[in-house]
């Protein structure tokens, strides 16, 4: 069981750091018990049909923090396969356990970098829908080089995506959501799903998170965009 180490090779540049304090051992625990059930070690992502142990259309969540969004997900369509990828490992250990108090077979979960996994294990276009709901910002412009939606991630995740796949996103943070227009509107791979190339209404389908009901009260605006796959 892959939990104790990021596989990201050294002088990359992440889009995270780990911002979490020492893990309990409730958690711990939790990672143990439910990893056979629920997790996914990066060497398995190469092969999502045989992880699941079924051919369905995959829906994977970068970043999904304590699981709410995933979770729903995963409850509302128990048709399909369901895959979060974190590295935040109480988060992980938190969502496991919500999925298996609520018998889901569908979901598992990575603790690893998706990044990385995604440019060296993932197979191309076999995404059917991908997520990825409030990024950190890393609102310091010396850190913005650390933000994970920039050009060689659009054009990555366009190669991942299935044949009109759709890839939502979401933040609450005016400035990125610029530059995630810009970035994913200049490749050619994605075609933005609103006609003025802008953003979209929020999806019903997009449960409200903790961190979002959170920006809400503090008067934070939210900025939803989707992309197909060309």
């Amino acid at each position: 069981m892959a939990i104790e180490k990021l596989s990201a090779p050294l002088r990359t540049i992440r889009s995270f750091v780990r911002r979490e304090s020492r893990m309990s051992n409730t958690a711990r625990l939790q990672l143990q018990e439910l990893w056979p059930q629920h997790g996914a070690d990066a060497a398995q992502l190469a092969d999502p049909i045989a992880l699941f142990g079924r051919d369905a259309p995959l829906h994977v969540e970068i970043g999904f923090g304590k699981g709410d969004s995933l979770l729903a997900l995963a409850q509302a369509h128990p048709e399909c396969n369901v895959l979060g990828m974190e590295v935040y490992r109480p988060g992980a250990a938190h969502c496991m356990a919500e999925a298996a108090r609520l018998g889901l077979h569908n979901l598992r979960i990575a603790i690893e970098d998706a990044k990385e996994v995604l440019e060296t294990k993932f197979p191309d276009a076999a995404i059917t829908a991908l997520y990825v709901f409030f990024p950190d910002p890393w609102p310091k412009k010396r850190h913005h080089k650390r933000r994970l939606i920039n050009p060689e991630f659009a054009a990555l995740a366009a190669r991942k995506l299935h044949r009109d796949g759709i890839w939502r996103l979401a933040t609450d943070w005016a400035p990125y959501a610029e530059q995630m227009l810009a970035v994913l509107n200049a490749e050619p791979g994605l075609r933005n799903e609103s006609a003025e190339r802008g953003y979209v209404p929020r999806p019903d389908t997009r449960p409200l998170t903790r961190f979002e009901q959170r920006g809400q009260r503090l008067g934070h605006a939210v900025f939803d965009l989707a992309y197909s796959r060309v």
